[in-house]
């Protein structure tokens, strides 16, 4: 079936409303082996990607609103790697060649977070082919877990004034940026509400345990910067943190706490 275009009113509601298109329940975007010259985000509704492996058909993996998927035929014009089928009614951004390169060149992140994506995907294609294949990871080869004995609930961020406080997450890392509810991104601290300046990236740094330390490490990407007690950290590098230091986030002040603390 077709997509269907929407007709947009005379002011859009939002910069993409002449780039949506509509599918139904089942509908095929696009097949396995078609050349393509478009990519698609998903603005409502779920997509699966599907690929012949095997002599059969395998759901690579199921995306959900702000996914994005058929960029490899924009980045080097080569036939549709998988097949994409709409799981449910779905609204998307259908995005050319031309509109891409200029999203790029006006936004770095959008490229960081399409290289994050990519990756997982490689990751997950990989598991499915060993699994195929009947090959495993032996246990010695697999990448050490990161463990600690710091347990992450028992700080927060506390903004100046105490207007408002994050508690970190009780497991893993604590991602800090600001919500973009076009895409669905949610990190666990957003910021939004106090960066009225968009001073903070959508994934902007992440707070993490390891060993008996707490870690503070900027995403690839930031434009603004992070500071650790006046002092702005390395993109990529963790940086050790404790109780009572200052950190900022592009414009925004916090103060790391223990969550005892009053």
């Amino acid at each position: 079936m077709k997509a269907v275009f929407r007709a947009g009113p005379a002011t859009p509601k939002s910069p993409f409303e002449r780039y949506l298109v509509t599918h139904p329940m089942g509908d095929i975007i696009f097949s396995e082996g078609e050349i393509g010259t478009e990519m698609y985000i998903i603005q409502s509704g779920t997509v699966e990607l599907l690929k012949e492996i095997g002599g059969s058909t395998r759901v690579l993996s199921t995306l959900e609103k702000g996914d994005f998927f058929g960029e490899m035929s924009v980045l080097e014009d080569l036939p549709r790697t998988a097949s994409a089928r709409a799981k449910t009614d779905i609204e998307l951004v259908r995005i050319n060649g031309a509109t891409f390169d200029a999203m790029l060149k006006s936004n770095t992140e959008i490229a960081v977070r399409m290289m994050r994506k990519l990756s997982r995907r490689q990751r997950e294609l990989t598991g499915m082919l060993e699994e195929a294949l009947g090959h495993r990871v032996p246990e010695e080869e697999k990448p050490p877990e990161r463990r600690s004995v710091v347990p992450p609930s028992a700080f927060r961020l506390v903004a100046s004034g105490g207007k408002a406080e994050f508690f970190l997450h009780p497991e893993g890392d604590t991602l800090i940026g600001r919500g973009d509810p076009v895409t669905g991104i949610t990190p666990d601290v957003d910021l939004a509400a106090l960066d009225p300046q968009r001073s903070t990236s959508r994934r902007h740094a992440k707070i993490y345990p390891m060993g008996e330390k707490l870690y503070l490490m900027e995403e690839i990407g930031v434009m603004n910067g992070t500071f650790v007690n006046g002092s702005r950290v390395v993109t990529g590098t963790p940086v050790p943190v404790a109780g009572g230091d200052e950190l900022r986030f592009g414009l925004v002040p916090l103060t790391l706490e223990t969550a005892a603390a009053t």
